[in-house]
């Protein structure tokens, strides 16, 4: 088997140091002089002369700042300040998020896309969503608390699935309409509550291709943090290909064969005439590569 990139915003070195968070002297300990602050442009990042991610201390931030204590890297305390406003459009049309992913080390773009999940929920998420008071962070950044009602309020992860389906040695992949010409990937959904991840996989399989697939299986999972979502990457088969396509979520949806994927990671960003093969940063290009592979 070839060598996998690493799944893109994974493996951050920063230790995340819950036994600080929970601990009011302990953190307040660590904002010292040795302590660093993750610069950021709202939510974008910002790169130093090198092209890693650039750091501050915390001289350079206000003192009514609201910081999250991100964890320790090398000894020293590692925050990020919440921004006056969240995200507010899809990650898609930034093409500053494409950049970093395409310019950070591995763990560098998961250090950003941590703290940029964590930072974002704040500047969202300022106000009780049970009495509508302002709340105040709590625990190193990762609780809001409402002072008038008492409710904790907790950084979000949605689960959302996304899976392979194979039938006799060809794999169906789809395109949603934002995609470029020729991309094609797997198919996504979020899960319900009351479900599984297995009865979300193929409940999503169904609504968009009108498939019935059987025998879930996970294969590897995705932090993505536009805003928070954590992509469960799945594997599935299926008894009968015939398709009926939900065009209000896919512009195409297609069974490729296994020569034909090889054909497009083979031919790299350009593609061939069919297939652009998924992108390194996204999980579905892992959950390919791994059925080429396998």
């Amino acid at each position: 088997m070839r060598a996998m990139h690493p799944i893109a915003f994974s493996g951050s070195p920063i230790e995340r140091a819950d036994q600080i968070r929970v601990d009011e002297q302990a953190l307040a300990a660590q904002m010292n002089w040795r302590a660093r602050v993750l610069k950021l442009d709202g939510l974008n990042p910002v790169f130093d002369d090198a092209g890693a991610l650039e750091w501050g201390t915390l001289a350079d931030v206000a003192e009514d700042a609201e910081l999250c204590f991100l964890g320790l890297l090398d000894g020293k305390a590692c925050f990020a300040m919440v921004p006056d406003q969240g995200a507010t459009g899809p990650a898609y049309a930034n093409p500053q998020i494409w950049a970093a992913m395409q310019a950070l080390q591995p763990g560098e773009l998961a250090t950003y896309g941590g703290a940029r999940s964590l930072v974002d929920w704040h500047a969202r998420h300022k106000f009780c969503a049970r009495c509508g008071a302002k709340t105040v962070i709590a625990k190193g950044g990762w609780q809001r608390n409402c002072p008038a009602c008492q409710a904790q309020h907790f950084p979000r992860t949605d689960p959302v699935t996304i899976m392979l389906v194979e039938h006799e040695g060809r794999l169906l992949l789809g395109r949603q309409p934002r995609f470029p010409p020729r991309m094609y990937s797997a198919l996504a959904g979020f899960v319900e509550p009351g479900e599984t991840i297995e009865e979300a996989v193929a409940r999503e399989i169904w609504e968009e291709a009108g498939v019935r697939a059987r025998d879930v299986q996970y294969v590897a999972s995705q932090p993505w943090p536009f805003p928070s979502q954590l992509m469960i990457g799945c594997y599935s088969v299926t008894d009968d290909p015939e398709l009926t396509i939900d065009t209000t979520e896919l512009d195409d949806a297609r069974w490729f064969t296994r020569e034909e994927l090889e054909a497009a990671r083979a031919a790299g960003e350009r593609g061939t005439d069919d297939l652009i093969f998924p992108r390194s940063f996204a999980i579905a290009h892992h959950l390919v590569t791994w059925w080429l592979d396998r």
